[in-house]
């Protein structure tokens, strides 16, 4: 892990005027009281950090974290937009990948964090994608008891989910996300053109998280994606109008249920089988990103649904065409070295953080828009499924 400080400019602030010019960003407010927060979503956000987050926090220093992509490319633009409004900054870079949310890292974060002085007025910054994101909200949440935390997404990903809803967490050896707080953020700068700088195959995998909303309750949505993702790739309103459609569904949800005793677990559509191969594969990008996970997951949520005499199979089947056009994994066959065995997968199925009484929640649907929670599955139904998409090339 690596950490570097960053003095304030001593040039003065610029004035409010000098930002007359800029896009107005779409704004969604996450409704939760005196702790309510704004997600603005678009052009140039980066550039505009230090004076958004003065409108909202007038904190003396922040630490910025990041991996060690994102610090590349992102890091000296938050750092100097930080600066112009009198803002220390010290940036902790830790290694890209799913792996760095883990204990020994956390533990790294969270003494870098104290090593910068960061104080309970200042703030943390989550510079980067989901694993950032994450792993940066659990030290905000842990050091100090509790410093702010300005989430600043770079992914499609991050943007549309992980950043939105205060969910912050670290692995364990048993699991994904097994450890870790609800810490709700006090601002989400999503900058549209951070998504510029994505592979093809990282902005595929953001977009099963926007599919997933759409397979929540939103079936309209889904109609407009199934129309719109050609310009949803391509960029421009298309694209900033699917991340915002994507925040007001989590919004909602959040705002009805933060910490997830109840319809919030809706928004783990495709996650129980997504997670579980994450775990068999060992939580290796080379094989498998967790978008990617998330894409497969819900297409067997869909067929699972189907297979239980609950949607008609045409819908799964229509799920499955939509993942496809965008370029993304919808079967088992589709995990470059396997999926495990039907073992491996059950048994980390029953880690999973949804299990009730022994067996796992799932979120299943009756239709496209119309998914609903779903406990008590029996696993001897599950175990039959899962063989059967083993056993399946698609």
């Amino acid at each position: 892990m690596n950490e570097q400080a960053s003095e304030p400019s001593s040039e003065k602030a610029p004035e409010p005027s000098s930002n007359q010019g800029a896009p107005i960003p779409l704004c969604v407010k996450v409704e939760l009281g005196a702790r309510a927060y704004e997600i603005l979503i678009g052009q140039g956000l980066m550039e505009r950090a230090g004076t958004l987050i003065a409108e909202t926090s007038k904190p003396k220093a922040a630490a910025i974290v990041v991996d060690e992509n994102t610090r590349e490319l992102f890091a000296q633009r938050v750092s100097d937009a930080l600066g112009a409004s009198g803002i220390r900054s010290a940036v902790i870079a830790v290694k890209p990948g799913e792996r760095s949310k883990s204990y020994r890292v956390y533990e790294e974060v969270c003494e870098a964090i104290l090593a910068a002085k960061i104080g309970r007025d200042d703030l943390v910054i989550a510079l980067g994608g989901g694993v950032v994101g994450d792993l940066a909200g659990f030290a905000a949440a842990s050091v100090r008891r509790g410093v702010a935390l300005v989430q600043m997404p770079t992914t499609l990903l991050a943007q549309v989910d992980s950043s939105v809803g205060g969910k912050t967490g670290i692995n364990s050896a048993l699991g994904k996300n097994l450890v870790g707080a609800f810490h709700q953020p006090a601002l989400v700068l999503a900058d549209t053109g951070a998504l510029d700088t994505l592979s093809a195959r990282e902005f595929r995998a953001g977009y099963a998280e926007v599919v997933k909303y759409a397979l929540i309750d939103r079936p309209q949505f889904f109609e407009w994606l199934e129309a719109k993702r050609a310009e949803i790739f391509a960029g421009g309103a298309a694209r900033a109008e699917a991340i915002a459609e994507c925040c007001r569904a989590k919004a909602a949800i959040v705002a009805a249920d933060e910490t997830e005793a109840a319809e919030r677990a809706l928004l783990n559509l495709g996650h129980t089988f997504g997670h579980a191969l994450e775990n068999v594969t060992g939580y290796d990008n080379a094989r498998l990103v967790h978008g990617e996970a998330v894409a497969i997951g819900c297409a067997m949520a869909f067929r699972f649904s189907a297979a239980l005499g609950l949607a008609d199979p045409a819908e799964a089947r229509r799920v499955e065409a939509h993942l496809a056009e965008a370029g993304l994994p919808s079967r088992l066959a589709h995990v470059p070295g396997g999926a495990g065995s039907l073992e491996a997968l059950t048994a980390a199925m029953a880690q999973d953080k949804k299990v009730r009484d022994g067996t796992p929640t799932f979120i299943l649907a009756r239709g496209i828009g119309r998914s609903f929670i779903q406990r008590g599955v029996e696993l001897e139904r599950l175990r039959n499924f899962l063989s059967s998409e083993l056993r399946s090339n698609g």
